[in-house]
């Protein structure tokens, strides 16, 4: 059984990296900055529990064309690009392959869906965050199982990721679920502008209301939707802003387990913004938007967010203050 890991970058690379060291077959197809830096480290991979794996032989190419024997393929490309690795698979793809969007967002299991009509495409969604430590490092810092569509087409597969540390949560349905993990990641943004590691923002009362206004917001866009988030942490999805806007002390005592963060955790926004790339805010508080307008109604505060971090990917990196940033928000 063959797995591609298709946009093999930080996600990709350590759920890859998890299922070779496991024992599977597994082959990289991404950038060549990663190609170089994985064929002279190979990848290292860690995680907030203390695992430590080595893989030191991984094969890592730069071409659709390596991706053409598998019979199952992990979409982890930015959401912006998976149109075209869409088409790229399409070109390669023998019919019957399964493929599995693990990428950020509401839509891209559709726009994959659209193009790969010969294939069974599924979605799913990696709750957990992964930071690129450089030289083939991929580090786990915060926790969570993998989630995926409910299908058939999966089982010769669930033991290789119950071997590799990553077992599969299958659901019937799959957008409750990725609603769920969105409004968790409306936090991302807040964790850029701050440009704190996850554990320390998340400890100053001012980010954690300014995350709880985005979710606030949201939240009040799905019940006018009938949709309903799943249950994908100890609090259910309409009681976290309540949580997140408690007095630090109140805070810790109450919610300690969402500050047992690893204190190397980050978000793949702050890495963008770090690394000078596009992030991927127009899928996460975009679909916010996006969602409010198909309802005749406006988002202004993840509207907002969407707007400091577009000066941002412009260079306008500075750290925002927790109140500062509350401010904008609160005055949008």
């Amino acid at each position: 059984m063959a797995i591609a890991v298709y946009g093999a970058g930080g996600i990709g690379c350590y759920v890859g990296g998890r299922l070779a060291a496991g024992g599977a077959d597994v082959v990289f197809v991404g950038r060549q900055r990663l190609a170089d830096e994985v064929a002279e480290h190979g990848l290292h991979l860690t995680d907030y529990l203390g695992a430590d794996l080595v893989v030191p032989a991984v094969r890592y190419e730069t071409t659709p064309a390596a991706a053409a024997e598998a019979d199952l393929v992990l979409v982890t490309v930015k959401s912006a690009g998976t149109a075209d690795a869409a088409d790229e698979l399409a070109s390669v793809l023998e019919p019957g392959a399964t493929v599995v969007s693990f990428q950020n967002g509401i839509r891209n299991g559709e726009v994959l869906h659209e193009r790969l009509p010969e294939q069974t495409v599924l979605t799913g969604m990696v709750p957990f965050n992964v930071l690129n430590r450089g030289s083939g490092s991929f580090h786990q810092g915060t926790q969570g199982k993998l989630d995926v569509q409910k299908h058939a087409a999966l089982e010769p597969y669930v033991d290789a990721f119950a071997r590799a540390g990553l077992p599969l949560t299958q659901h019937d349905e799959i957008l409750p679920v990725q609603w769920a993990k969105l409004l968790l990641n409306l936090n991302n943004p807040v964790n850029a502008l701050s440009d704190l590691p996850l554990r320390d923002e998340l400890a100053q009362r001012a980010y954690r209301r300014s995350f709880a206004a985005a979710q606030t917001e949201t939240l009040a866009l799905l019940k006018a939707a009938g949709i309903t988030p799943a249950k994908v942490t100890a609090v259910p999805a309409h009681r976290l802003p309540a949580l997140l806007s408690l007095p630090d002390f109140l805070f810790k005592r109450l919610a300690g387990k969402m500050l047992a963060i690893d204190p190397h955790a980050r978000t793949s926004m702050w890495e963008d913004l770090q690394a000078g790339r596009r992030t991927e805010i127009d899928y996460l508080n975009g679909e916010v938007v996006r969602l409010a307008e198909s309802l005749g109604r406006q988002a202004p505060i993840n509207s907002k967010l969407i707007d400091l971090i577009r000066q941002a990917e412009a260079g306008d990196t500075t750290a925002i203050p927790g109140p500062t940033l509350l401010k904008l928000l609160t005055s949008a």
